[in-house]
């Protein structure tokens, strides 16, 4: 920390000039004071006093002040030099360097200043005002204590409205009800403390400033330098970030370039409930007071107020950094911005990211975090936090940092709004719970490839096509019900690290024509910012034929279903969806399908593996169980299976015994009748006089 002392000295040394002219404003009072005993003084004015008063001389503007108060301030900025000369920060003078201040102007400040440093000049004050309870200078005070008369435009200028010391926040004026010459001077608490040598910011403003620490993450040189000019110039630029993009990274390096310390105004930690105009001036004040470059997102946090609510920091009379989601829109500021777009991490700058946040953490022999999170789009901001995440949910397990306490850490960075438009399914399987041909799980593991190497072919290859292609990952998986459909999306979700939303469509689809889309573009949003696979299941419902338009109906719905089309084109996740129709489903869509798998029911063989592992080790089975004869005579999806297991299951359960064959018989026979099927008793073989009658 850099030295106090000579800038405290400096400060009080200052304020001892600021005394001396007291003293001589006192002595001037009681020279002209005709009855200073009279015990009414101040509650009526005497003839003599007015004629005094008319009497009196208004001080000239630039006139010289007393010899000896001159002397002083000489070897007070002495001494002050030499403390500079030592390494030593001095206060005032950064003041006025930052706050572009002149020398009256800094006058006017210590005035203003002096009774919260010394209480015999609040008492002074008082006297002077001729009114004990009002013991801050007023401005026809602070004018005559600086020999500024008070019907110049100058006086105007120093503590108009549009000054620096009023504009800045250094000064505040208040009893506006007053004529301007009675009005009260006030410094703020902050900017007194911070005179002092207080380099925290007040506790207001502490839960919404960020001071970011260095950065290990270098950005793009060029780039960070073309930003750093126009921000050094004062003027306004704004980052447009996205979901993996490094445009909180960009702003600090372009602060630092500047060769100021950014300090960041975080939108979605700041608290709605207060004043917007009020809080941006004064972290505009925090900002000028430390020197710090100014930076503000992200503005997508502001939650659809952006019209209203922008222009209050980006119009701040300095070099502001705006970042966020939105494309700005011009109407936003008076002042012209900027326009930067934030360039996506490339998997290197992230695996570098990983290993400087994890850097001296206890993890596993070979842990590669990059690797083992590869198909998740994290910024750096969020790496930083996902990494402690990990290691917290590493220590609460008592194991070394893994695999799975990363991917846990990265995934609670997801934000929770999906989930009020689509379910949050926890992935539970992976693949050894997967039964399905070897051909259909290889390609599962070829969509899973895609997911996870997509920044390299799309990114770095330069593979990304044009049209507003997104960089998204499609799938259609179509067959029966009951073919392990969404159990492959979730097995997919599993191996990737992601977590699976399944999308609810009674809050997608609205009898109102335009609310559908509204909606479904909201779910596409969230799910763009998100780590995640989207599952649309049972896509025919959403992405159906379009047809020939007879009616208003027929015109709106393919206004939908062309709609859907554009947007998957543009998506820039994991989407999945699933049908058992997929004759239904328009033919325009194929084109925008990166994989499609054909789920094929199961034979006899798969059946046989499908049995075994739903009826599982763990449940008690009896001797007479014949799997293989289940295999070969019942024709059934994985689905039916699995809901067959369970119904034996609950009714073995409730007569306190293993799982018979006549369990097993009769939850077959159930399941037919719920499938509308025909139970013929020739199907069931030797085990027909187990059906219930």
């Amino acid at each position: 920390m850099v030295p106090m002392r000579g800038s405290v000295e400096h400060l009080l040394g200052r304020l001892t000039v600021i005394e001396g002219l007291v003293r001589q404003a006192v002595d001037r009072r009681r020279q002209h004071d005709c009855n200073p005993e009279d015990p009414s003084r101040g509650l009526y004015l005497s003839e003599e006093q007015a004629l005094q008063l008319l009497d009196a001389r208004v001080p000239m503007l630039g006139e010289e002040p007393d010899a000896e108060l001159a002397a002083a301030c000489q070897r007070i900025e002495a001494a002050a030099d030499a403390a500079e000369q030592r390494g030593e920060e001095i206060r005032l003078r950064l003041l006025a360097s930052r706050m572009g201040l002149s020398d009256l102007e800094l006058d006017l400040f210590l005035v203003s200043l002096a009774p919260d440093l010394d209480s015999r000049i609040e008492l002074l004050y008082g006297y002077l005002n001729d009114d004990v309870t009002r013991r801050r200078a007023t401005v026809g005070l602070a004018l005559e204590l600086c020999r500024v008369p008070p019907s110049s435009l100058a006086a105007r200028q120093l503590l108009g409205y549009d000054c620096s010391l009023v504009r800045f926040g250094l000064v505040t004026v208040d009893d506006q009800e007053r004529s301007w010459l009675a009005r009260s001077l006030r410094v703020p608490d902050r900017v007194a403390a911070w005179c002092l040598g207080e380099d925290r910011p007040p506790l207001a403003l502490s839960w919404f400033l960020e001071r970011p620490s260095p950065s290990q993450l270098q950005a793009d040189y060029q780039l960070v330098r073309g930003v750093a000019r126009v921000l050094a110039a004062g003027e306004l630029v704004y980052v447009r970030d996205s979901p993996g993009a490094a445009g909180k990274i960009l702003a600090e390096a372009a602060w630092r370039e500047a060769g100021r310390e950014p300090l960041s105004w975080r939108l979605d930690w700041w608290r709605s409930s207060a004043d917007l105009d009020a809080v941006a001036l004064e972290v505009a004040r925090e900002a000028r007071l430390s020197g710090a470059g100014l930076m503000v997102g992200p503005l997508e946090a502001l939650s659809g107020r952006e019209a209203a609510s922008v222009g209050v920091f980006a119009d701040l009379e300095m070099g502001v950094l705006i970042y966020g989601r939105p494309v700005w829109d011009p109407r936003w500021s008076k002042r012209v911005p900027a326009l930067v777009t934030a360039p996506l991490l490339s998997p290197a700058q992230r695996s570098a990211r990983w290993m400087a946040s994890l850097d001296g953490i206890k993890a596993e022999d070979h842990l590669d975090p990059s690797l083992a999170t590869a198909p998740l789009r994290l910024s750096a901001e969020q790496v930083d936090r996902a990494a402690v995440t990990a290691v917290l949910h590493a220590v609460v397990a008592g194991t070394p940092l893994d695999q799975e306490a990363l991917r846990f850490g990265a995934l609670a960075q997801n934000a929770t709004g999906l989930e009020r438009l689509a379910r949050r399914i926890e992935p539970a399987v992976s693949w050894e719970d997967l039964v399905l041909p070897g051909p259909i799980v290889s390609c599962l593991q070829e969509l899973a490839g895609r997911a996870r190497c997509r920044d390299t072919v799309i990114e770095e290859w330069g593979m990304r096509p044009g049209g507003g292609r997104g960089r998204g990952v499609i799938a259609l998986f179509a067959g029966e019900s009951g073919t392990g459909k969404t159990m492959s999306a979730e097995v997919l979700a599993n191996d990737l690290g992601l977590d699976l939303y399944a999308v609810n469509l009674a809050t997608v689809v609205d009898k109102y024509v335009g609310e559908t889309e509204k909606n479904l573009e909201r779910i596409f949003t969230e799910a763009e910012g998100l780590n995640a696979v989207l599952l649309f299941d049972e896509a025919d419902s959403l992405f159906g034929k379009r047809s020939e338009v007879r009616d208003a109906h027929d015109r709106y719905a393919n206004i939908e279903v062309a709609y859907l089309l554009q947007r998957m084109e543009s998506f820039d996740g994991i989407a999945v969806l699933s049908t058992n129709l997929r004759s239904n489903l328009d033919a325009s869509f194929a084109r925008r399908l990166d994989v499609l798998i054909e789920f094929p029911m199961p034979d006899a063989a798969h059946r046989r593996r499908l049995w075994e592992h739903c009826l599982g080790s763990a449940v008690p089975k009896g001797s007479e169980v014949d799997l293989d004869f289940c295999a070969e005579a019942f024709q059934l999806s994985g689905g039916s299976i699995r809901n067959i297991a369970l119904g034996a299951a609950y009714r073995a359960a409730s007569k306190s015994r293993p799982v018979g064959m006549e369990d097993i018989v009769r939850s077959i026979q159930r399941e037919y009748r719920k499938l509308g099927r025909l139970c013929v008793e020739d199907e069931f073989g030797k085990y027909r006089e187990l059906l219930e009658q």
